[in-house]
């Protein structure tokens, strides 16, 4: 946005590199142990907590092995696992769609390039780069969730608040070794601290350079 302030590059690169020590165990949150998981995992997430979610793929991996698992089962044996999950329908249809298209086009296999995740049901950019990241280890850009999008736009970090725009910005400020962790730094302060609607800044150790852009009410 236009009257957003951002902070020069020296100083926004020092606000990360507080933030990175500040949580040093900044990671994904959401469990997994292969990428298929992963990527049941990412589309069952979208608007809904990392915690929630878990509770849910506990007892669905346990009963769904492969991606023809998945692409031949009955939406309603899943929806029976899936609690507190929102729009749990729509993504039930997603999770069987893309395992269908896993199955088919890429023998059971999750795919590991940006331009092929992103055509499966329920995958975006953002939810691409989650996987890529985790599953295998490749960061081909950073995962802007609503955390990541909120702090680095007060922060200044961005004057986007479009995801994809945001993300541009943030590879250009961060080196490419970075990508694949500093968005899970950023996203455990949102978490933490720079809450939504109404950011803890009295006890945020970034207080005193953060421009605060879009912040009208603060603790």
């Amino acid at each position: 946005m236009a009257d957003a302030k951002l902070l020069d590059k020296p100083t926004a690169l020092g606000a990360l590199s507080a933030l990175k020590k500040e949580y040093p165990s900044a990671r994904e949150i959401l469990k997994f142990s292969n990428p298929l998981e992963m990527t049941i995992a990412i589309i069952l997430a979208a608007r809904s907590k990392d915690e929630v979610v878990n509770s849910c793929t506990y007892e669905i991996f346990k009963r769904y092995k492969t991606a023809k698992d998945y692409a031949n089962a009955n939406p309603n044996d899943i929806l029976k696992h899936i609690h507190g999950v929102l729009f749990a329908e729509n993504k039930v249809k997603n999770i069987i769609s893309a395992c269908q298209v896993i199955e088919r086009t890429y023998g059971g296999k999750v795919p590991d390039e940006m331009e092929k995740l992103v055509e499966l049901p329920g995958i975006g950019r953002k939810s691409a780069n989650t996987i890529l990241i985790n599953a295998f280890g490749k960061a081909e850009g950073i995962p802007v969730d609503t955390h990541v999008g909120r702090v680095s736009y007060r922060l200044g970090l961005t004057e986007n608040t479009d995801p994809e725009k945001a993300e541009t910005d943030l590879m250009e400020l961060v080196e490419k070794r970075d990508w694949g962790h500093i968005a899970y730094v950023i996203k455990f302060h949102g978490r933490a601290v720079c809450k939504a609607p109404i950011p803890m800044c009295s006890k945020c150790l970034l207080d005193g350079i953060c421009p605060k852009n879009g912040v009208t009410s603060k603790s």
